[in-house]
């Protein structure tokens, strides 16, 4: 083994920089990413469930299912709520496609609405599904680095949207008049306005 000789410079011996040590390491970048695309997404869903209850909320014999639109969007709202002030915290700049989500979300909740209680339910059960699949990679990535405060708050938004997505279940959201094909595009649609939004 070769020694190393006395009086060898320290920058020589420390691990230079870019050189991975072993631990948990926090990525900012990573996590502004996060925060915009998950603020966008709830922005998103208030929009679905906004669409829907102008549908349902004008027609009395829905007042069962825009009841509980109205819970979902609810707790949607809490969601976005607690993601503008995370941004704030972090610094990090919202979506610049924030306004044509607005617009995509409202429409998409109306159509699928007056497509009837069915159609509405698998809009829910698609979206939720996908976001709950979202959440659940991102709070492996925050324990990895560390940061467990925010991951436990992301697996409690996580939770609410699994309850959301098995309500819809329940409600017949399978059922839908061509379901394999209106959840599959509504998916697609949700993937590729994660992929988006993430960057813009």
């Amino acid at each position: 083994m070769t020694e190393t000789p006395a009086g060898k410079a320290a920058s020589e011996i420390i691990p230079q920089p870019g050189i991975p040590l072993p631990g948990k390491r926090r990525d900012p970048q990573r996590i502004e990413q996060m925060l915009r695309v998950d603020h966008a997404g709830e922005y998103g869903a208030v929009a679905i469930y906004g669409g829907q209850r102008a549908i349902y909320g004008k027609l009395p014999q829905k007042a069962r299912i825009a009841r509980q639109l109205e819970e979902m969007e609810a707790d949607e709202q809490v969601h976005l709520e607690a993601f503008d002030a995370l941004l704030v915290e972090h610094r990090a700049r919202p979506t610049a496609l924030g306004p044509i989500w607005n617009v995509a979300g409202h429409a998409l909740g109306a159509v699928t609405a007056l497509m009837g209680d069915k159609a509405a339910h698998a809009c829910t059960e698609a979206v939720e599904s996908v976001i709950e699949q979202h959440y659940a990679g991102q709070i492996t990535e925050l324990r990895a680095m560390g940061e467990d405060e925010l991951a436990d708050r992301f697996d409690q938004f996580r939770n609410e949207e699994l309850a959301h997505r098995d309500l819809a279940i329940e409600e017949g959201a399978k059922d839908a008049p061509g379901y394999p094909v209106l959840s599959g595009l509504i998916q697609a649609g949700c993937r590729l306005a994660i992929k988006v939004s993430e960057k813009i």
